[in-house]
């Protein structure tokens, strides 16, 4: 079982790289996102089992980006309507490649919902509220911060006081209040950046 389990996660770990090594500009993305999910989980009292299972879906939820041609996801521009509706199949498609895998967790489902937002929103089903597995609840607040913090082809990080922004805008309309409670209060302590170098500013 010992084994299996290694097998497991070291499989885990290869799948985040695939799309990591068709998009550069995100290396480093899903470890982040990882983190950041965990950390808040952590904060509202998350028992372990559905953590690591949080983790792992954080760690494949981009996977269905490897049905997305190279040049819309490291173009260095804005995406054009079309080009972003494209980009929203990702959650559809990684979905589709993880549900034939038995994982103990729902992680098919938490990479599914993780653009879910709890006003209805989101996509790809338009969820609200509870509807919304918690796991990719917090998995949507966790890749909102650090795409905010992160470079991208078309912008620098834009930095920790507008990824705050951002969250306490979006509190009880697309992020849960709870979690972007959370989320800020590991941020006001830099807890979220000092883990993996995001700057303070």
């Amino acid at each position: 079982m010992e084994e299996l389990a290694h097998v497991l996660f070291r499989t885990i770990n290869a799948l985040s790289r695939v799309i990591e090594i068709r998009d550069l500009y995100t290396v480093g993305h899903q470890q982040n996102v990882s983190r950041i999910a965990r950390r808040i989980a952590q904060e509202i009292g998350l028992d372990s089992d559905t953590i690591e299972g949080l983790r792992v879906g954080a760690m494949l939820h981009d996977i269905g980006k490897v049905g997305i041609p190279a040049e819309i996801l490291s173009k260095p521009a804005k995406l054009t309507a079309t080009e972003y509706e494209l980009v929203k199949t990702h959650s559809t498609m990684g979905y589709t490649v993880l549900r034939e895998i038995t994982f103990p967790w729902p992680v098919a489902e938490i990479v599914h919902q993780h653009h879910e937002r709890i006003d209805g929103s989101g996509y790809p089903g338009g969820l609200k509220g509870d509807d919304i597995l918690i796991q990719a609840q917090i998995l949507g607040v966790a890749d909102t911060v650090d795409s905010i913090l992160s470079h991208r082809p078309y912008r620098p990080g834009l930095g920790k006081d507008q990824a705050m922004q951002v969250v306490v805008e979006g509190a009880g309309k697309v992020f849960a209040s709870r979690l972007a409670d959370a989320c800020c209060k590991l941020m006001e302590r830099d807890d979220l950046l000092r883990e993996f170098g995001h700057t303070n500013s």
